[in-house]
């Protein structure tokens, strides 16, 4: 294979943003080995290129997200193909998704990279002022390589289970014959991976004395060492889970918990009054959120160009321009505790169904839901949202919520969509941010430790004070002491589900617990009605969606198991 027909063309779309100054990408086409080697430029668009095939999730199923083929919301158009999911459709001809081949091309990328780029030394570069400077940039990007590989790798086997591994540059052929590896291998090669470059990477882009460039700023959207850190506690975390450790191994539970214990260590994530998180949770996908959220964010996804497709997707029909799209379910709506007491409004001695329970809730639910009479949603908006039916933004009209509800997380509410005063803005895709990490602490310290309020010498902070970290923020009630298990258990899935919603985890985190039966089989939307009198009369409606265990892990595709007859199937597929 040409090393010519390997190097993918640039698409100059995306950046990597997690501070104020973006990576600098450049464009190229079928340049050749030679060419690269050229100079230091050269070199870093091939590793800019590696970094393009990073997921984001901004509508990926023609503009539904993987949130709607969970309880977390639904799609306002049927026959979309997020539907394939969940109405038997779903098929190795029908695979769903790209993961496969995009992660595969990284990783070939990868290995191609650390064979044919690595130990220049660009001689006739070494009178340039800022050699020393872009020398030092250059033999950091072995490491970023290695910790992109390793990440390809880890959405692979979240997505498959075993999959096929390689480390090197190979043949058509040898790629075709390849076997797939147990997942555990695969596991335990991201985090040893993790370990060994995690203390030779670059700790913070930002702060690199007389090694930063003199003329250019800071490309501190580049994997760093918390980004290694971070990828090897969602590794962990996943390896110990159910659905890849069916034996409950114990050390499994305890790489986790020492795992997500050393990345908020390492940034001081247990002090006595820990700072990682920003203040204002909306924060986190603002449209500054690269430069306003860095105590927060770890690493994310940021565009150079400024777009309002998902805007377009998701505000509220019957607005200029908006097609209404991926609505929040009424199950993850009640999945917001009341802040008062932290209890779901089902769990109140005095709980009607017929109520909304609205006032007085968690205030993530507001600053992610947009529910019937909200004000100002889009900010351009001057009718009050009306998603009862026959409203404005309602049923029966063709993209009318059937949910009673809209999405505002990761939408940019200053984005007008009106022809005329159309506009557009910056977006981030949160990869991995600490607000997820207290919560996969507490999830692995329990597991292991048994028990919520359990500590030992080496893991002294207990699940329920991990976890009252991020419901300080959203200024919740920490968690009861002396739960039983299945107690916190319950409330710690209803706190994933709140504090993560729309972030790409539920599909997975679902999954690798191996409770999709109790999850995935249905959904509750919420049918409202305007009475006579200005009332309105809230109908609670359950909609069945199908689940079979095979769907675990996706099918492989069937158009690499005719290139690879040593593909085995998925079980159920």
């Amino acid at each position: 294979m040409k090393l010519k027909n390997i190097i993918y063309g640039m698409m100059c779309a995306i950046t990597l943003g997690s501070c104020s100054d973006k990576m600098e990408y450049h464009e190229y086409n079928n340049y050749d080995e030679d060419f690269v080697k050229l100079n230091f430029g050269n070199v870093g668009g091939l590793i800019t290129n590696i970094y393009l095939s990073m997921d984001v999730d901004f509508g990926n199923y023609s503009g539904a997200i993987l949130g709607s083929a969970t309880d977390e919301s639904e799609y306002a158009y049927s026959g979309n193909q997020i539907e394939d999911f969940y109405n038997g459709s779903w098929s190795p001809s029908n695979a769903k998704g790209s993961m496969w081949t995009s992660c595969y091309e990284g990783i070939a990328n990868c290995n191609l990279y650390l064979e044919k780029f690595t130990g220049l030394t660009f001689p006739e570069l070494a009178l340039n002022s800022d050699y020393a400077q872009q020398m030092f940039r250059y033999n950091n990007y072995q490491y970023e390589v290695r910790f992109l590989r390793a990440y390809f790798y880890f959405n692979l086997v979240r997505q498959y289970g075993d999959v096929p591994f390689s480390d090197h540059v190979m043949t058509a052929e040898e790629s075709n014959t390849l076997s797939r590896r147990p997942a555990q291998e695969i596991f335990d090669y991201i985090i040893s991976e993790c370990d060994d470059i995690k203390d030779k990477i670059v700790v913070d882009y930002s702060k690199l004395g007389d090694m930063a460039l003199p003329s250019s700023p800071a490309e501190t959207g580049r994997a760093n060492r918390k980004t290694v850190l971070a990828l090897k506690a969602r590794a962990a975390l996943y390896a110990a889970s159910p659905l890849f450790n069916p034996s409950d191994d114990k050390a499994l539970w305890y790489r986790a918990a020492k795992a997500n214990k050393e990345l908020l260590d390492d940034n001081d994530g247990f002090a006595t009054k820990p700072k990682l998180l920003v203040s204002d949770y909306d924060m986190l996908w603002s449209k500054d959120s690269y430069n306003d959220a860095t105590s927060e964010l770890i690493f994310c996804r940021r565009a150079t160009t400024t777009t309002n497709s998902f805007e377009g997707y998701n505000f509220p029909i019957g607005l200029e321009n908006c097609k209404g799209g991926n609505c929040p379910t009424q199950t993850l709506v009640d999945a917001y505790e009341m802040q008062a007491t932290g209890l779901r409004p089902d769990e109140m001695e005095d709980y009607d169904p017929t109520k909304p329970y609205y006032e007085g809730r968690d205030k993530r639910f507001g600053l992610t839901i947009a529910k019937n009479g909200d004000e100002k949603w889009p900010n351009w908006n001057t009718v009050p949202l009306q998603t009862y039916q026959g409203g404005l933004n309602a049923e029966p009209l063709s993209g009318g919520t059937p949910t009673g509800y809209y999405l505002k997380k990761y939408c940019q509410t200053a984005v007008d969509l009106r022809a005329g005063t159309a506009s557009k803005t910056y977006h981030s895709w949160i990869t991995f941010r600490f607000g997820e990490f207290y919560l996969n602490y507490a999830e692995a310290v329990f597991k292991y430790l048994g028990g919520p309020d359990e500590t030992d010498s080496e893991f002294t902070t207990s699940a329920v004070d991990a976890i009252k970290v991020v419901r300080t923020r959203a200024e919740m009630p920490g968690f009861p002491t002396n739960m039983t298990n299945d107690a916190f258990w319950k409330k710690y899935q209803n706190e994933r589900m709140v504090e993560l919603a729309f972030e790409g985890h539920r599909f997975w985190d679902v999954r690798r617990w191996k409770e999709a039966d109790k999850h995935f089989k249905n959904i509750v939307e919420m049918k409202i009605t305007k009475n006579g009198d200005g009332t309105y009369t809230y109908e609670r409606k359950t909609k069945n969606r199908i689940w079979d265990d095979k769907m675990y892990f996706f099918p492989i595709p069937q158009s690499e198991r005719s290139k690879n007859p040593n593909l085995e199937q998925n079980p159920g597929w």
